[in-house]
């Protein structure tokens, strides 16, 4: 280390008040002056920690962008070599002083062996663990050097492999084949490092290995607050009664005080006698009159910091945490139709609106606090009050976390198992049970944290996907050992550690399920509904198919044009280039959007135009099932589409692109799970108009119904006053169809249904009685008033005629984003959006200005 960065490593231990005076604990974060070399070539070139292999060949130029055409197909040979970092850290003689010094690393992937000094510190084994590694013994005054050497996790895949004795049953997702494993060994279930970094029907194939999150550099005395648990006992309006559960480091046995506070005030203190070693001390306390902590749209989100201070003769301690107070319960009770599957926050019942989550990048090291703020404002946003996160991914940094504490937004939080069945060796269930018990721990004070749930669909592949019946086919000894693994995680070890370590929550085995073992039946538990889609069942099917709790369903699209021509050249612009189809890894994919396309639409003219449409397309089947699920509370009460986001440019089910666009669906789904939604259905002989109340109170309600031509004419009206029910789904007009609609030209008219509340729109929603293929839409001239405003523009929107699906965008660099999108404008009304240019001026946005309806793509 030079000059320079030594006066500065000291500058920052003296503002943390580590001086040798008072032995204060330090903590160092070891990001500079790393280097990285494939293990045989001493080639050593700069590299950024946190980071990942690909990431550091891509900045040092030696492999082009894997997202971009088809280069993700030229570094298959990256993870199928050894990989070494190392750096250089100053021990002060201040760090020299305390008691313990340590390194700290809150993510290795994968296989790392540590050396520090040349000796051998720590061999690591799991992506998803944090490993803490004494080394004060073998560090020295001055600079140390730090050696990392990552080994092939496919090559130590496939020794575990080859070991095991028979072959355990992955996923189609695990592309050996794509990635040139030997033997086309799919070896993913064998390292606990994230299965979608080897392939998944949405994500590319690219097995990385690299320090992936922080490394510090500690150095203490004496006593450290390891964790602070703040378990909440009983809730009332009166009183929170709360156990502040100190897990304490000690050197040695003696007296110590346990202090608990919030905001400067003193909760609680308690006198122990410390015993060397780590041991658990609780600590009783108090919070009088609680804000409770609500989702979003519900209530305001109150957060505490509670602060642990452990006092000695000789030292003292502190750590602070932030919980929300809140009362949540997985409430599963018999009822006339099977068992209920809600989540009771606060004692109420709420219907959870939201969608799967995935890694927001195949390498998350690069995902920014930006990129992380930005999802999770979006889900707000949209009306969200749930993320499933889910198991092929990574447990996700503390900031989200924090995001959704702060949102309202609870978690479904997947363990990290996805669609396979996984090994039973006593190596891997250790692995396992330290992995969950480190996760566990880390995020159990969140108040964002609903649910912990084992697995994703290994359940449903191994009951209903033949799994079962093909291993047991081959050797029914085998089979039963691979099943015996299955409950040893899933409904052993899984279950016990939340149950040790953070027992006020619920467990549940598998998603879907309806129950430990049992597949979902519609009448109990959660259900993945892929049926439309993967079963190319008709979007009306959504209305009938109903489950407790609908965890996954969608409907697949392309991003828009701005985005493909980020990964792609105008060669490509078909569906059917090989980059094209590359950028899509569903098995079906592009002929499935083209299938359902012919069922709705008319051919678009161009690829432009069937980007578009296809974002209609999943836009206008997945909110059906969004408002089929809302309407059929309280039977259902949960609706998480399948997916907010991708981890890569791509073809996919997301609602957001890679570059958090937003799509077509995320404005249809903001408006699907508003407080407040009016929704009609049409059968055969009724059109019934519900409304779907999340308020808590009822409310005197206005709905206006208008069935109008395309020239704006009005054909038939409805107004009906009433009062909305809370919390609850009902149907508040009823009539039949043929009374109304005999004597009007369907095919030049829909009914425009409206709920307000003292004069104010809560919510809008047209019906169109035909296939939009079937229907002529006219032409419409759209007009466009721009007023400028501090950070955009306000713009307003007036139609001759009926405009379909009104998409705006511009040819300009500026990423712009409109508050509405891809709406339906009727004659006679104007409406009025914004659009924020993030930063970046547009001054002549009127002239960029684009305005495409559904009648102009054909």
């Amino acid at each position: 280390m030079n000059k320079l960065k030594a006066l500065a490593l000291m500058g920052l231990i003296a503002l943390m008040g580590c001086s040798s005076a008072s032995h204060q604990a330090i903590k160092v974060e070891l990001k500079d002056g790393w280097q990285f070399s494939q293990a045989d070539k001493n080639d050593w070139l700069p590299a950024n920690v946190p980071g990942c292999v690909h990431t550091d060949l891509m900045k040092n130029g030696k492999i082009e962008d894997p997202f971009y055409r088809l280069n993700e197909h030229d570094v298959q040979w990256v993870d199928k070599v050894d990989w070494e970092y190392k750096t250089t850290f100053q021990v002060t003689p201040a760090m020299m002083r305390h008691d313990r010094i340590a390194l700290d690393f809150k993510g290795l992937d994968t296989y790392a062996d540590v050396f520090v000094n040349d000796e051998q510190v720590l061999s690591a084994d799991n992506m998803f663990r944090e490993w803490q590694v004494d080394v004060k013994d073998v560090v020295k005054k001055g600079k140390n050097d730090l050696r990392i050497v990552f080994k092939s996790p496919i090559n130590e895949g496939i020794k575990k492999y080859d070991a095991n004795g028979y072959v355990i049953p992955v996923s189609d997702n695990d592309l050996a084949e794509m990635g040139k494993v030997p033997g086309d060994k799919k070896v993913s279930v064998y390292t606990r490092k994230a299965g979608y970094d080897y392939g998944w029907d949405w994500g590319p194939r690219l097995v990385s290995s690299g320090v992936w999150r922080p490394v510090y550099l500690k150095a203490w005395d004496s006593d450290r607050i390891a964790d602070l648990h703040i378990v909440q006992d009983s809730v009332s309006k009166a009183q929170a009664e709360m156990t502040a559960v100190f897990e304490i480091d000690a050197e040695k046995d003696g007296p110590a005080q346990l202090t608990v506070s919030n905001d400067g005030k003193v909760l609680a203190t308690a006198n122990v006698n410390l015993q060397k070693g780590t041991q658990t001390y609780p600590v009783k306390f108090s919070i009088q009159n609680p804000k409770l902590w609500w989702t979003n749209g519900l209530g305001a989100q109150n957060l505490y910091t509670i602060n642990g201070e452990v006092k000695t003769d000789v030292t003292t301690a502190t750590r602070s945490v932030r919980i929300g107070i809140r009362t949540l319960k997985l409430v599963q009770k018999k009822d006339d139709k099977g068992r209920t599957f809600y989540f009771e926050l606060n004692g109420v019942p709420v219907f959870m609106k939201g969608a799967n989550y995935i890694p927001n990048d195949i390498f998350p090291s690069r995902v920014t606090d930006k990129n992380y703020k930005k999802v999770i404002e979006t889900a707000k946003e949209s009306n969200f009050n749930m993320l499933r996160v889910w198991g092929g991914g990574i447990y996700e940094n503390n900031i989200f976390y924090n995001l959704c504490d702060e949102a309202g937004i609870l978690v479904w939080q997947d363990f990290m198992f996805a669609c396979a069945m996984y090994p039973g060796d006593k190596a891997f269930l250790d692995n396992v049970k330290q992995e969950a018990i480190d996760n566990v721990k880390r995020l159990r004070n969140h108040p964002s944290i609903a649910l912990w749930c084992g697995n994703n669909e290994c359940l449903a592949a191994w009951k209903q996907w033949g799994w079962q019946q093909k291993e047991e086919a081959k050797n029914k000894a085998d089979a039963d050992s691979i099943w015996k693994s299955y409950t040893t995680i899933f409904h052993d070890i899984l279950p016990s550690v939340v149950k040790e370590y953070d027992p006020s929550r619920a467990y549940w085995s598998s998603s879907p399920s309806s129950g430990p073992g049992v597949v979902p039946d519609l009448v109990s538990g959660d259900d993945h509904y892929w049926g439309v889609w993967w079963g190319k069942e008709p979007f009306s099917s959504y209305d009938t198919h109903l489950a407790r709790f609908m965890s996954e369903y969608g409907f697949q699209s392309f991003p828009e044009l701005k985005t493909v021509k980020q990964y792609a050249e105008p060669k490509d612009f078909s569906i059917y280039s090989d980059v094209m189809k590359s950028h899509q890894r569903s098995s079906i994919g592009n002929g499935t959007i083209v299938e359902y396309m012919d069922r709705h639409y008319k051919k678009p003219k161009d690829f432009e135009s069937f980007l578009y449409v296809g974002q209609v397309l999943q836009a206008e089947g997945v909110r059906e099932a969004m408002e089929a699920h809302r309407r059929a509370m309280p039977y259902v009460m949960g609706s998480l589409y399948w997916q907010l986001n991708d981890c890569w440019p791509v073809a996919s089910w997301s609602s957001t692109d890679y570059y958090q666009r937003w799509k077509a669906l995320q404005y249809f789904a903001k408006k699907a799970f508003a407080p407040v939604l009016i929704s009609p259905i049409e059968t055969k002989k009724f059109i019934k108009v519900y409304v779907v109340s999340d308020r808590l109170k009822a409310f005197d309600g206005q709905i206006h119904l208008q069935i109008v031509d395309f020239d704006g004419n009005v054909l038939w009206q409805k107004d009906v006053e009433t009062t909305i029910k809370p919390n609850a789904s009902e149907s508040y007009v009823d009539f039949r169809r043929d009374n109304v609609l005999k004597p009007i030209d369907t095919h030049h008219s829909l009914l425009v249904c409206t709920v307000s509340e003292n004069g104010k729109t809560l919510s809008t929603n047209n019906l169109y009685f035909h296939d939009i293929k079937n229907l002529p839409l006219p032409k419409a001239h759209v007009k466009a008033e721009l007023f400028e405003l501090p950070n955009g523009y306000s713009i307003t929107l007036s139609t001759d005629k009926l405009a379909k699906n009104v998409y705006l965008s511009a040819d300009t660099d500026a990423d712009l984003f409109f508050t509405d999108n891809y709406f339906d404008l009727l004659p006679n009304e104007k409406v009025t959006i914004e659009c924020y240019t993030k930063g970046k001026s547009v001054p002549d946005l009127a002239d960029k200005l684009k305005i495409q309806t559904l009648a102009d793509t054909y």
